[in-house]
């Protein structure tokens, strides 16, 4: 096996890049979318919320369509016939941790999360999703975050797809058309982008002959993100020159919000906005921990109520940003049933998930998670209820969800089955 020292680099034009730690480089010693039925396009959003739940204000004490409204569900009964609170579920065995959100739309079996620094993790539903429909819409998904905390997204090597922060940016990215001559200079770009990743992946190849198994392994993760770029560039080229949808919202709409709240309104109008003009049709998106500044009846943290060791005090801190998460989630869904496509709620023909990735945040557990799904054709329960000491799959909803995206599939992460309750 050749060596090659630290600082080895494929180059392409006047374009360099840096090549992954390969044990050739290391000292001797340390080398060891589918439609719907009536021909209206299938979507899916992904959101996560950290923290858990205060599963007592959630959890009504009867499943089924018939249930009392807790004091999380009220702000959702205009909803209720369109969505389903699922319990006693979750990614079984996962570690108590936060490090868990990562793996929250893979489903990775746990042993895939041995520690937070050495996730194993395999492709998020969102990304196989995309795989299949992306190539329909102008972007083939969008993956948004709103804080710097783990990636939500991952692509089938495992590696995590990078995140939008800036909602200014995003609205400029779906709706602001460029200039004749900008146009004319992004063709340019991505043709020159392309002979550039052509002359890498040549490079990758002949280096690859010289090395070992392990390290011809971590090149074929390069390549693989090469391959994906050549996706992304060769769909932008045929959208760049296309008019973008106009809406009547501005980029000034969507400027930096001072409150938490109204800030969650604006990543949701932009999903609405993204999903009506058909964009995209698959979603991801990160909510992070909230803070109490500027809204008057907060007056701690949103993490530090979280860990609320049972103190009455902080458990209505807790509820109190929980029921607003719960309310701008209500308002989201409102977007949604009031447009109509083809005649239907645009709810219809979008599948909705909001999950959390630790139940009770107070304990750092990974059981019994707080799960909604609203929307999407599903033939909804109202309070779906599985077993709280010895929880339900919740990869098995995944694979349902898939399905219903038209991905032929009987296994995603950890499954061991599928949720057909929900039709």
């Amino acid at each position: 096996m050749g060596k090659l020292t630290r600082r080895t680099f494929i180059r392409a034009g006047a374009v360099s890049l840096g090549l992954p730690m390969l044990d050739a480089m290391l000292p001797e010693k340390s080398n060891a979318g589918m439609k719907t039925d009536g021909g209206i396009p299938s979507r899916m959003v992904l959101i996560h919320r950290p923290l858990g739940t205060y599963h007592p204000f959630l959890v009504p004490e009867k499943s089924g369509p018939d249930y009392a409204p807790t004091r999380y569900l009220k702000p959702l009964q205009a909803h209720r016939k369109n969505l389903t609170l699922i319990s006693g579920i979750s990614h079984k065995g996962y570690p108590n941790s936060h490090h868990t959100e990562s793996a929250m739309f893979t489903g990775v079996s746990p042993e895939g999360l041995a520690r937070a620094d050495d996730i194993h993790n395999t492709i998020s539903m969102d990304q196989l999703t995309s795989e299949k429909i992306g190539h329909l819409t102008r972007v083939p998904s969008l993956t948004l975050n709103t804080a710097n905390c783990a990636s939500l997204s991952w692509n089938r090597k495992g590696v995590p797809v990078p995140w939008e922060r800036s909602k200014a940016n995003l609205f400029k990215k779906l709706f602001i058309d460029g200039t004749p001559d900008e146009i004319a200079r992004e063709i340019k770009r991505l043709e020159h982008g392309r002979s550039i990743l052509d002359g890498m992946r040549n490079q990758l190849k002949s280096l690859g002959a010289s090395l070992g198994s392990a390290d011809r392994e971590r090149l074929e993760l390069l390549a693989s993100s090469i391959r994906e770029a050549e996706k992304m560039l060769l769909q932008d080229e045929a959208w760049v020159s296309k008019p973008k949808p106009r809406v009547e919202a501005t980029v000034r709409q969507f400027e930096q919000s001072q409150h938490w709240i109204e800030s969650q309104q604006q990543w949701y109008g932009l999903i609405h906005l993204a999903l009506q003009t058909d964009s995209t049709r698959v979603v991801v998106l990160g909510l992070g921990e909230q803070g109490q500044q500027n809204i008057p009846d907060l007056s701690i943290g949103h993490h530090d109520a979280s860990h609320h060791g049972k103190d009455p005090a902080k458990i209505e801190q807790f509820a109190r940003y929980e029921e607003k998460e719960y309310q701008t989630f209500a308002g989201f869904l409102d977007k949604l049933s009031a447009t109509t496509e083809a005649g239907k709620p645009l709810l219809d023909s979008t599948q909705v998930l909001m999950a959390s990735s630790l139940g009770d945040a107070s304990a750092h557990s990974s059981d019994n998670l707080p799960v909604f799904l609203a929307g999407g054709g599903f033939k909804h329960k109202g309070h779906l209820a599985f077993d709280q000491k010895n929880n339900y799959q919740l990869s098995n909803l995944y694979v349902r969800m898939l399905q219903k995206m038209g991905i032929e599939t009987q296994k995603f992460g950890a499954s061991t089955g599928i949720l057909g309750d929900l039709g």
